[in-house]
């Protein structure tokens, strides 16, 4: 099931919903100081290392009949996507 808004109800008055448009255009929000990034960076220039080089290293390790099955069954899948949503 859908996550349903947090957000409140606009009003129907014309009134009521004017004012709450000026008020939310006119207030602007509380600026908040940008987070400092807390993360080691040898570690993340090590992940990303990994991260650039992982798929390439994976297909060079299998087998053109792997490829092929990989291939299959992705083609499958997209093939049931679409005929499920029509």
């Amino acid at each position: 099931m859908p996550e349903r808004s947090k957000k409140p109800k606009r009003s129907r008055d014309l009134n009521v919903l004017a004012s709450e448009i000026v008020r939310a255009a006119t207030e602007g929000e509380p600026e908040t100081p940008p987070k400092e990034d807390t993360r080691n960076p040898h570690a993340v220039a090590l992940g990303r290392l990994g991260g650039a080089k992982g798929g390439k290293a994976r297909a060079e390790k299998l087998t053109p009949e792997q490829r092929s099955e990989i291939s299959r069954k992705a083609a499958k899948t997209r093939w049931e996507k679409k005929t499920e949503n029509k």
